[in-house]
């Protein structure tokens, strides 16, 4: 929308004012969701050699080898049925004995999604026959589309990338066990990242030992890989910036082209209105997020969405520039010692890599 408003008590800055996510509601057909799993734009051009390994840590080098020789393994025929792998003249041969997954164990920052998006890049297959997205793009999938018809479509891929994996309450056990064990006998192989073994899914959640036959069953499926290390985002960089004024936000937000400028509260609350699988579509064509008043999240279910929108936002590589408090303060030293303690720790990575980012849009 074209506008001449200026920031009170100053000279125009822009003749276009900011957008408000707070304005947006987007739809997003269950087809969009199926084409656009795939690596992400800030993950699209990663590869094996491009990740850089810290010397200090032996399991990450190790982790590029153990990677790049499953994709290799995954360059013969689909798999089919009954656990057979069809050959060349019709023939069948027993498909590889063990797990047919590989799970990237480690804390947040140690570049594993990296790993994984290489991983996909690197399979010999089609991108049509390859599947990235989030567990929680994979719940949503399921949502949208239906468990039988989602088993269907993902069934003739080579390969399943599952990022960030995590498992909230007992419903998604079941699902994602029951769908991953489908993909399993379709012969898909499968790929995954978290900041938990596979056989500790599910602690500090909720009563996992009422469901830990599915967790058991689920976590057969992979071969745990550890990898250790500091987070690179904050590896030998210069501290995140502090927050900046209000109106310096709302003045790089009126300066910058495509720039949101939203109230943090506000903001919120909308997130509330607008359904997760839809959160990078509420991205669309924002080129960075300025938020004013930014204080402490109210509650869980609150800061679970703002997990979500800040992993939509790294993903897409969007600056965000706020006032208010620093991010390592939005969540309560109750929520970083509970259950989701990992979500919310790779939530202030995420977004204090943004914020760093985003210095460059305040004018010295």
């Amino acid at each position: 929308m074209s506008s001449s408003t200026a920031v009170p008590g100053s000279s125009p800055i822009a003749e276009t004012a900011p957008l408000s996510l707070c304005a947006l509601e987007p739809h997003v057909p269950a087809d969009r969701l199926v084409a656009e799993m795939v690596p992400p734009p800030r993950f699209d051009s990663v590869r094996f050699d491009t990740y850089v390994p810290d010397p200090d840590q032996p399991s990450q080098i190790e982790a590029v080898k153990v990677l790049a020789d499953f994709a290799t393994g995954l360059g013969g025929a689909h798999a089919t049925g009954s656990g057979k792998r069809k050959w060349f003249g019709g023939r069948k041969a027993a498909a590889p004995s063990g797990p047919r997954g590989v799970y990237l164990d480690g804390g947040y920052g140690v570049g594993k999604t990296h790993l994984l998006a290489s991983l996909w890049h690197a399979t010999p297959a089609a991108p049509s026959l390859k599947a990235f997205g989030t567990f929680v793009e994979l719940t949503n999938l399921v949502g949208a589309l239906g468990f039988q018809q989602t088993v269907q479509t993902l069934s003739g891929h080579r390969l399943l990338c599952i990022d960030e994996f995590e498992l909230d309450d007992p419903g998604d056990t079941v699902l994602v066990s029951s769908l991953l064990s489908r993909l399993v006998e379709a012969g898909v192989a499968l790929a995954a990242t978290s900041n938990t073994l596979p056989g500790k899914l599910g602690e500090g959640r909720f009563a996992s030992a009422d469901f830990l036959r599915e967790i058991q069953g689920l976590s057969s499926h992979f071969r745990p890989l550890r990898i250790d290390g500091e987070d690179y985002r904050h590896r030998g960089l210069p501290d995140a910036p502090p927050p900046y004024s209000e109106e310096q936000v709302t003045r790089a937000a009126y300066a910058t082209e495509g720039a949101s400028l939203d109230d943090f509260p506000a903001l919120l609350d909308h997130l509330a209105r607008v359904h997760p699988s839809r959160y990078g579509a509420l991205t669309d064509g924002i080129r960075a997020v300025c938020l004013t008043e930014v204080r402490p999240v109210p509650d869980q279910s609150t800061a679970l969405r703002l997990v979500v929108l800040a992993d939509r936002l790294y993903d897409r590589e969007v600056p965000v520039l706020a006032s208010g408090m620093p991010f390592d303060r939005l969540f309560s030293e109750e929520m970083l010692n509970g259950g989701y303690r990992k979500k919310y720790f790779r939530a202030i990575s995420r977004l204090t890599a943004l914020a760093r980012d985003a210095k460059g849009l305040v004018a010295q």
